[in-house]
C-alpha cells in the first residue's frame, strides 16, 4: 500500500531582505500580478528593482522574507509613512505575497505578525493596506488576522 506523500518544511525563519534578495524578492512579486490581481500600469523589472533597493537602504521601510530554509516562501513590504492627526504614526503594508503552493500554511499569518512588530517597533499606532475588491481569499484572511476593513481609492499619476 501507497502511503501519502508527507511534505516535510523546516521551520519558517522571518528576516530583513538586503540587496541579494533582489532577484528572488521581484520573482515572487510577480505571483502578485495572477488573478485575480494585474500588472499595475506601467510596472517593469526596473521599477521593481527601484522599489525593492529603496525600501531595503531606508530605515522607515523593509522587506520581510519568510524563509523556508534557503527558499524564499513568502514577503511582506512595510513602510512607516505618515503621521496622521487622527490616528498616529501609520505603517503602511504594501505587499504581502506567499508563494503558490505554501498558502493556507500560516505563513501569512506568520508575515503580517512580523510587519505588526516592525511596526510597533518603530512606534507606529496602527496597520493598514489596500487590497483589490477581486481578492476574496485575501480579504477572508485579513478578517481571520483581526483587521477591519474600509474602503480605499485609487488616482493613478502619469501617462
Amino acid at each position: 500500500m501507497l502511503r501519502p506523500l508527507q511534505l516535510s518544511h523546516m521551520p519558517i525563519t522571518i528576516r530583513p531582505a538586503t540587496l541579494d534578495d533582489e532577484g528572488a524578492v521581484l520573482d515572487l512579486i510577480e505571483q502578485l500580478f495572477d488573478p485575480p490581481g494585474g500588472r499595475p500600469p506601467e510596472y517593469s523589472r526596473e521599477r521593481g528593482r527601484t522599489g525593492f533597493r529603496w525600501a531595503v537602504e531606508r530605515a522607515d521601510a523593509d522587506v520581510l522574507l519568510a524563509l523556508d530554509g534557503e527558499r524564499l516562501a513568502g514577503l511582506s513590504s512595510v513602510y512607516q509613512d505618515i503621521q496622521s492627526i487622527r490616528f498616529g504614526p501609520r505603517c503602511w503594508l504594501q505587499d504581502l505575497v506567499v508563494r503558490n503552493g505554501r498558502r493556507g500554511q500560516d505563513l501569512g499569518g506568520q508575515l503580517l505578525q512580523a510587519s505588526a512588530s516592525w511596526a510597533l517597533g518603530r512606534g507606529c499606532t496602527h496597520l493598514e493596506l489596500a487590497s483589490g475588491a477581486a481578492r476574496s481569499d485575501a480579504h477572508r484572511f485579513y478578517a481571520s488576522q483581526g483587521m477591519t476593513q474600509s474602503m480605499n481609492f485609487t488616482l493613478w499619476l502619469g501617462d
